[in-house]
């Protein structure tokens, strides 16, 4: 029997395309060349829009978020620069973290697929694929020997050395640097040099070290962070790799060397505390690269194995995730036959320049750590800026990728103007249009709740706002692809008037395909509403 779609990597991105597309009705097979899920631990928190989009499939709270929904950071950092996000209302504020280790991330995320039927097949090895006009055939090799499978589509999501990229002939551009080498540890340090205020170190011969931050000398990067699950500690020196690939592995007596010549000052390091299972790992050198093109024909590429990049803001699962999130949805509007022309090539269209914009902010994260009397003049620069709000959110909204902005095409009238904030009557819809949906507090015919609430079963949603119910009835010929829910903005009164809209159409992965603040509609609304279905799912019954 041929397979809908065969993802190779059964890592985060892998995983959240799986449950993707299992929620949008598809049989996605997972294929992993491990025979079980990595206990090394690659990341440790997830940072920006992800948290969200998360929150919005269920997941958030099962990941340790809590039962409250994701609150934004007061503070994070930026080239080892602290960015003062507290200088930002909390409703300004784009820049939201959950700290978890990556290995608790793939474990939910296999979880949730299990639950939606997806097949995991740990120990398969992709080694070959060929494709034909109406899909893809895979060879694998697995635990009996060699098979093939028959998929419509073939998804890699097998990391920076992707083999589906490789065996599709698709190039990797980009540039790989040997002059720098990173080392991470869990450790235990004297709970002395703990600062019981801070949760910083206070090193002596050095001073003070805050938790969490990259604290940047003129010899390298420094890093001390108290994890729950454990105290890392990391350090980056600028020096070339000299051991083309045959250095023994990393010990504590080196990663503590290596500490002293970054701060100048000894801190003894100890063993980790715990189980485990503990990081000690070095790592040299770096890439940036962005695949020449995430499609060819019926492979597709997503997370890593579309794009590299430097670790540092934690921007890696945030791009991914939302890579993956961004194709499920097209990916089945184009198996189940009802995707408009161009959907799925508009899944590069959208996230290669997300890509690019990652690569962009961590090449100038990684100029702003780096060495030299130059750069620190350039950090005091950098410094001034972000004491202004405007700055700090600018760079938030990056860091976040909450300032990715998709072309939707959306011809809309407002009936007091174009111009207008977010917030106000007149502009809100504008405002709206292309970005990510807003968290909006709702009260419905079954009682108040959240649009994340709405969201889980990642279909196209119509919320209408209106005392008229024209959205919905304007609707009906999709019906069969668009969920539609009839609201009242919490607070309102029941009118909906004082929202800053009065209908929006969301894509499944909730950016905004459509909105309007019209009060009285006419023809011409009701017309924007009918081609923003078609362009975003298909023709009308």
């Amino acid at each position: 029997m041929s397979n809908d779609v065969v993802i190779a990597g059964a890592g985060p991105n892998g995983l959240m395309l799986a449950c993707e597309l299992s929620l949008a009705g598809l049989r996605p097979l997972v294929i992993e060349r491990l025979p079980g899920r990595t206990r090394e631990n690659r990341a440790n928190g997830l940072v920006g829009q992800v948290v969200r989009m998360l929150d919005r499939r269920g997941l958030f709270e099962r990941l340790g978020g809590g039962s409250s929904p994701p609150r934004p950071q007061p503070a994070f950092v930026f080239g080892a620069l602290l960015l003062n996000l507290s200088l930002l209302e909390e409703a300004d504020n784009p820049l939201y973290a959950l700290q978890v280790p990556q290995r608790r991330v793939e474990q939910v995320l296999e979880e949730r697929a299990t639950e939606l039927g997806v097949e995991i097949r740990r120990g398969h090895e992709l080694t070959g694929l060929s494709q034909e006009g109406d899909g893809v055939t895979v060879e694998v090799t697995g635990p009996t020997g060699l098979y093939r499978l028959r998929a419509c589509y073939l998804v890699g999501a097998d990391g920076g050395r992707s083999v589906v990229r490789k065996l599709s002939g698709i190039a990797f551009p980009g540039v790989t640097r040997d002059d720098m080498v990173s080392r991470s540890a869990h450790v235990s340090v004297p709970p002395e040099l703990v600062d019981p205020a801070t949760g910083g170190l206070d090193v002596p011969g050095h001073g003070a070290v805050p938790p969490f931050m990259h604290h940047r000398t003129e010899r390298g990067l420094f890093v001390y962070a108290p994890f729950p699950t454990g105290t890392l500690v990391s350090t980056t020196e600028w020096e070339p790799d000299s051991s083309g690939g045959d250095a023994p592995a990393l010990t504590l007596a080196e990663l503590r060397d290596s500490v002293r010549r970054v701060l100048g000052a000894d801190v003894p390091l100890g063993p980790p505390d715990g189980e485990g299972p503990h990081l000690l790992r070095r790592l040299a050198g770096g890439s940036t690269r962005v695949a020449e093109r995430f499609r060819d024909r019926r492979v597709l590429l997503v997370g890593d194995a579309a794009h590299v990049h430097s670790a540092i803001g934690g921007p890696g699962l945030n791009l991914g995730l939302q890579d993956a999130v961004n194709l499920g949805w097209k990916l089945a509007a184009e198996i189940q036959g009802w995707a408009p022309p161009g959907l799925l090539d508009g899944y590069e269209a959208e996230r290669r320049p997300a890509a690019e914009r990652v690569v962009m902010h961590t090449k100038v994260q990684s100029a702003l750590i780096a060495p030299g009397g130059e750069v620190t003049a350039l950090r005091e620069l950098f410094a001034e800026l972000l004491a202004h709000p405007d700055n700090v959110r600018h760079i938030a909204a990056m860091m976040a990728g909450a300032d990715v902005r998709y072309e939707m095409g959306a011809d809309v009238r407002y009936e007091m103007g174009d111009e207008g904030d977010p917030g106000d009557a007149a502009g809100g819809g504008r405002a709206l249009i292309g970005g990510w949906a807003p968290d909006l507090t709702l009260d419905t015919d079954d009682g108040r709740v959240r649009l994340a609430e709405l969201t889980r079963g990642a279909r196209p949603l119509l919320l209408d706002l209106t005392a008229d119910g024209w959205p919905a009835a304007e609707s009906s010929a999709w019906r069969d692809r668009v969920d539609v829910v009839a609201a009242r903005l919490a607070g309102t009164g029941g009118t909906g008037h004082t929202a800053p809209v009065t209908a929006l159409l969301l894509r499944p992965d909730c950016y905004v395909a459509w909105a309007t603040a019209t009060l009285h509609p006419g023809d011409h609304d009701r017309a924007g509403l009918r081609a923003a279905l078609s362009r975003w799912f298909g023709a009308p019954r």
